[in-house]
């Protein structure tokens, strides 16, 4: 489903799959076992949005499938400045909105990295579907949970999946079927990434504040954090 002939094909299946979806939009992704699933239900983060019109005619919105390469720049930029694996951010994306910007959940979770309404009021995005907002807020956002649970990757995508609070009621990943998914299939893909490098985090006292930066160059009194893909 990678191709628009492809997401056209599936579009099709669906509307005569699915009569009584007119004028709604319909799921599609592929199992553990690589069988397709179709559903009026986003039940899997990878899942491709299908808008079906009711005249029977079939439309589909900008979902990309499999990894996308638009906004590399904006990833790289946003994964540096906050010292986190870029394939890390990617797989978040992937697994969030199959890096279809204009995707919203039925609980209203929005854009590339399904921002919630407080999180995005919270990190100042003024537009969740403008990529660029949206990436910057969802990686700041990413490493919050990781310096929360000093650095427990697990817990912060665990935090990030069905959010803090039930987190820390279980204390441990939730008992959760979608976010254990959600972990494990968000850490097999980041690990099948390239060899890592290593990133160091450094603080400098400007004006009487705390100013921390990330570099993967090691220096006096730097310390090392985290790993991010070589590219």
């Amino acid at each position: 489903m990678r191709t628009p002939v492809r997401a056209f094909l599936v579009a099709c299946v669906v509307l005569a799959a699915f009569p009584a979806a007119a004028r709604a939009q319909i799921y599609a992704w592929r199992d553990g076992a690589g069988n397709l699933v179709l559903s009026d239900r986003p039940k899997d983060p990878s899942a491709e949005t299908f808008s079906v019109a009711g005249s029977g005619r079939v439309r589909t919105t900008r979902a990309a499938g499999g990894r996308s390469t638009a906004y590399d720049g904006l990833i790289e930029e946003h994964a540096a400045d906050h010292g986190l694996n870029v394939e890390l951010v990617r797989a978040v994306i992937q697994a969030e909105s199959a890096f279809n910007p204009f995707a919203r959940s039925n609980k209203g979770a929005m854009g590339l990295m399904q921002l919630m309404p407080a999180t995005a009021v919270e990190y100042g995005v003024d537009n969740p579907y403008d990529p660029a907002q949206n990436i910057r807020a969802g990686v700041a956002y990413l490493r919050s949970l990781l310096t929360r649970y000093s650095g427990n990757q697990e817990l912060a995508l665990a935090a990030y999946n069905a959010g803090p609070t039930a987190v820390e009621k279980y204390g441990a990943v939730p008992p959760y079927r979608e976010t254990r998914n959600y972990v494990t299939k968000i850490t097999k893909a980041a690990n099948a990434a390239a060899p890592p490098t290593r990133i160091y985090r450094t603080i400098a006292i400007v004006d009487g504040k705390e100013v921390v930066r990330y570099s993967n160059v090691q220096t006096p009194g730097s310390e090392l954090v985290t790993s991010a893909a070589r590219r």
